[in-house]
């Protein structure tokens, strides 16, 4: 309720169309509403706690609450609230393209400024066409990412989203996108005993489907470090550098998606740096503030930047909001904060025991598999864990959505339960958590999954 008596969830089902969600699921309940953030806990407006066990979505890397970041953002806006970066530019956009550029691998020097993920997605793309018709080779218009991959909702983002029900309301997409398979090493359709020699199949298929729709045609391959959807999906071993080789062999670009991946989540800056591979471009958005603005970003290698800035040419693409000057002193103060507490590092230190203390659930006959990297692991659940049977379409409505989400949610625990590939539960809690909030993460698990595994 707020101070004047109003009833918040009325109002959100009456009013506000919110994002990804069964609306007619509140009809007849309220809608969950959350007032205030601390550390790596949210309160509803009722006064009950969360742990959020999912940074926000996969967002909140220094935590909430944070006074300083939000102390920044008034400070700026009392400064020069509002400019655009169209033939323009202000200071504090400048200094976060510099300060983006030094701690971006090998030449990726321009950044060019979204206000979202979804946004710098469908960026990589159009500058790719651009690219390659500016330089001659103007059939290379087509890209290739993962199956069950999620990229974004603009048409191009999602067009290159492997998620087919996530499309079907919205085809006819943007044509020319095609998919691979995925690194999912739990169920391997070819070498599921031999990692490396998975990682060497699943790259080959890239080089595969290159070669079917013709090199000439191929501009870009779009790969996440760890893959969101489906459950955590780690590259296997050699697995980036096989894809390295592939791309420049056809000249086709590699863009790393690290929308999720990149400021900490997997302990370093970026998500390409922990798997030892430099991309062409990363596109880049939720931590970089930790959600304390929104921003997102292209950041672009100076190679692929040099036919736009010759000549009469220019990148026809642009944001309004894009390099916000509020959002990019943010993010500044941010890497800032990054750099005073050491965040990315405490993410190294720490993953292996946030990993073991998620394995403690293999005791679970539910639990079929635990994987990830960093702060940022899938549980996938299963009906067998012999035979890895997974739950069939009236199982996961019955206990993935009618009992798992809100269960986990009424327990303490904010996380996601996705069927977007196999059933999952994902976690992505704020980088500052340690081994108190794995611990309370486990437990809530524990008591949740025993009790939808009753249910099935």
């Amino acid at each position: 309720m707020t101070t004047s008596g109003k009833d918040l969830g009325r109002s959100a089902y009456d009013h506000l169309w919110m994002h990804f969600t069964r609306m007619s699921s509140y009809e007849n309940s309220p809608v969950p509403t959350i007032v205030r953030g601390e550390g790596t806990y949210v309160w509803d407006d009722r006064g009950k706690r969360y742990l959020d066990g999912l940074a926000g979505l996969f967002v909140v890397q220094a935590g909430h609450g944070r006074a300083e970041l939000a102390e920044t953002a008034a400070r700026q806006a009392r400064e020069l609230a509002f400019f655009p970066v169209w033939s323009y530019a202000h200071p504090r956009a400048v200094e976060l393209a510099e300060r983006l550029a030094h701690l971006a691998p090998g030449d990726l020097n321009k950044v060019f400024f979204t206000t979202g993920g979804g946004e710098a997605v469908e960026t990589a793309w159009k500058l790719a066409k651009q690219y390659f018709k500016l330089t001659g080779k103007p059939t290379k218009h087509k890209v290739i990412s993962r199956a069950v991959a999620y990229h974004g909702t603009p048409q191009g983002a999602l067009s290159l989203t492997g998620l087919p029900a996530m499309k079907a309301p919205f085809e006819p997409l943007v044509p020319g996108a095609h998919k691979v398979p995925n690194t999912n090493l739990y169920r391997a359709p070819a070498h599921g005993d031999d990692p490396e020699a998975f990682g060497r199949w699943a790259a080959d298929q890239i080089e595969q489907q290159i070669l079917f729709e013709g090199p000439d045609t191929v501009a870009a391959v779009f790969l996440e470090p760890v893959q969101n959807a489906g459950g955590c999906f780690p590259p296997p071993p050699g697995y980036f550098q096989r894809v390295r080789e592939i791309c420049d062999r056809h000249d086709v670009l590699l863009v790393s998606d690290e929308v999720i991946c990149a400021f900490g989540r997997l302990g370093t800056m970026f998500g390409c740096d922990k798997f030892g591979y430099v991309p062409d471009m990363i596109t880049c958005a939720k931590g970089m503030t930790s959600g304390y603005s929104p921003i997102g970003a292209c950041i672009v290698s100076d190679r692929l930047a040099e036919p736009f800035y010759r000549g009469s040419h220019a990148f026809l693409h642009g944001y309004t909001f894009g390099g916000h000057p509020v959002s990019a002193a943010v993010a500044l103060a941010n890497l800032d904060l990054f750099e005073r507490e050491q965040l990315t590092q405490h993410v190294l230190d720490h993953e292996a025991a946030f990993l073991a203390t998620l394995r403690r659930l293999h005791d679970l006959p539910i639990v079929g598999d635990v994987r990830g990297n960093g702060f940022f692991y899938g549980i996938e659940l299963v009906k067998d864990k012999e035979t890895k049977e997974t739950f069939d379409a009236e199982e996961t409505e019955r206990v993935l959505y009618g009992f798992l989400s809100k269960a986990l949610f009424d327990n303490g625990l904010y996380c996601r339960a996705d069927d977007r590939g196999d059933p999952v539960v994902q976690l992505a809690p704020p980088l500052i958590s340690d081994q108190s909030t794995f611990d309370e993460i486990e437990q809530i698990l524990r008591a949740t999954l025993t009790e939808a595994w009753a249910k099935l």
